[in-house]
């Protein structure tokens, strides 16, 4: 059994999102005493946005790619190894903007990468290729109350985090929310209530 747990709140101390994932691999290694923990800190080591060498390498055949390529694609396998070795993955983030932090964009575009993580029939059908992770939750934390009908809208994080991750073949996803941390009082400690209840039933 792995873990793979990904951390990108650019707030080392006092993040939400880095308590809840903190309690999470809490209780999964209680679960799972014997199981793996493989963690990336995308903010302490944040990972670079693709060059024009790891998107040619990206497309180059294996054996015609050169030592140059292959370098350039060195933290892409890292990753994509990473996320096939894993069992369960978990995402911690805060929504900036209406949307996912830029380190763990980049990081998600090292690890969308043809025939490696998914793959284009010759119909043109995009085919998923992550066939081993049972779980990915993903642990957000925002500002205002997005789980309010008026907000929805402007919630791009997690349609875009379901998409990405459905397209790669992962289909068990939760979402672990803290809501109203700068808004809404009453909001932020019911959220926090149902999340660590939450983290008891999908940490297995």
């Amino acid at each position: 059994m792995q873990l793979l747990r990904i951390d990108t709140s650019t707030r080392i101390h006092d993040s939400h999102s880095r308590k809840v994932a903190d309690e999470f691999q809490k209780q999964w290694k209680s679960i799972n005493p014997a199981g793996k923990v493989v963690h990336r800190d995308l903010v302490k080591n944040p990972p670079p946005h693709l060059s024009d060498l790891t998107i040619q390498g990206f497309y180059t055949p294996e054996e015609a790619k050169t030592p140059e390529l292959k370098d350039a694609l060195k933290l892409s396998d890292e990753f994509i190894a990473e996320l096939k070795a894993s069992d369960t993955v978990v995402i911690s983030l805060p929504m900036y903007n209406f949307g996912i932090p830029s380190s763990l964009k980049a990081y998600i575009d090292h690890i969308s990468r043809v025939n490696q993580t998914f793959e284009i029939t010759e119909q043109g059908v995009f085919k998923p290729l992550i066939s081993t992770v049972r779980k990915i939750v993903f642990i957000t934390a925002t500002g205002a109350v997005f789980s309010n009908p008026q907000m929805q809208a402007l919630d791009f994080m997690t349609p875009y985090l379901k998409t990405i991750f459905g397209f790669l073949g992962i289909t068990n996803m939760q979402v672990l929310a803290i809501e109203g941390s700068s808004m809404d009082p009453a909001a932020f400690e019911k959220s926090k209530a149902d999340v660590s209840r939450k983290i008891l039933e999908w940490a297995d």
